[in-house]
């Protein structure tokens, strides 16, 4: 079984490399881009090691579509800009908790402890008291779901001991997956302006989130959660909305506007949408839906 994991990730990792590598030099394939849209920001591919991410500027646009069965770059604006996550951050929360479960560390019915910290967090939440405890299961569907700020952090507490050290970890698998335009400090994607990321690394990490746990597949496409005889509303509103749409996640700040990483899967044709820095979630559900109508 770790032979076979072994191999599945390294799957992974070599198409987020073919995405990258198939990074294009011109412009949106469309005829023109949103009037939000910002100036370039990089040019390059930074450095890996010892990279700090530059300071993003606040509700900055950036769009990206990605054919995610070859890496194929479909339309960009902005793509490398460096922008702030918000709630996008926990499909890597997600995708350090589905690897806990697959190295056989957790399983789905292991118990997590909620601390003070963690049921003190701002929403959105689930309400989680102190003292308490909710199921991997039950976290993995919470942030997939609701994106609950309390849950993160028991994720990221009875992971790595602490939210800062989780955040570490964050980063560390960030730069194993080529992400090299992110670095997390914190669980949640709540405000931090050291908390920064991009467009086509957001892309890169819901392409390995669902590759590389394709199991879960069913916790993006639910549109309710419930728990503790409360039921949550899923935070992606094309769900059963707009045809082919199966994930991912969206994020919202004041500082970096409205977020969606969304997957679609038509007719075979399975497709990335990232649009960040959206001037509400009306405005980016519009621009995420007409992005997947034009390149489906």
């Amino acid at each position: 079984m770790g032979c076979i994991t072994t191999l599945k990730r390294a799957a992974v990792v070599a198409l987020v490399a073919l995405l990258a590598a198939c990074q294009t030099a011109q412009g949106p394939t469309t005829a023109s881009a949103p009037a939000t849209a910002t100036p370039a920001v990089q040019s390059a591919a930074p450095p890996v090691i010892n990279y700090a991410p530059a300071s993003a500027v606040e509700r900055g646009f950036s769009a990206l579509v990605i054919d995610a069965s070859t890496g194929a770059e479909l339309y960009a604006v902005e793509a490398d800009a460096p922008r702030y996550p918000a709630s996008l951050s926990k499909m890597m929360t997600l995708y350090l908790l589905f690897e806990a479960v697959s190295e056989g560390r957790y399983s789905l019915s292991s118990p997590l402890t909620v601390s003070a910290k963690a049921a003190g967090e701002p929403p959105a939440k689930i309400g989680l008291k102190a003292g308490s405890t909710i199921t991997v299961e039950q976290a993995a569907r919470a942030l997939a779901v609701k994106s609950a700020n309390d849950v993160a952090i028991v994720v990221a507490e009875n992971l790595a001991g602490s939210e800062a050290a989780f955040a570490r970890q964050m980063t560390a698998q960030a730069r194993a997956l080529g992400l090299s335009r992110t670095r997390f400090v914190n669980a949640t994607g709540l405000p931090d302006t050291a908390q920064v990321t991009s467009a086509r690394d957001m892309a890169k990490l819901g392409l390995a989130l669902k590759s590389s746990f394709p199991q879960y597949g069913s916790y993006y496409r639910a549109k309710t959660f419930s728990y503790n005889g409360r039921t949550f509303r899923a935070t992606n509103n094309l769900v059963g909305k707009v045809a082919g749409v199966d994930g991912l996640k969206t994020g919202y700040i004041r500082m970096s506007g409205y977020n969606l990483v969304a997957t679609a899967n038509r007719g075979g044709k399975r497709l990335i949408v990232v649009v960040m820095g959206g001037q509400s979630e009306a405005a980016r559900d519009k621009e995420v839906t007409r992005l997947i109508e034009a390149y489906s």
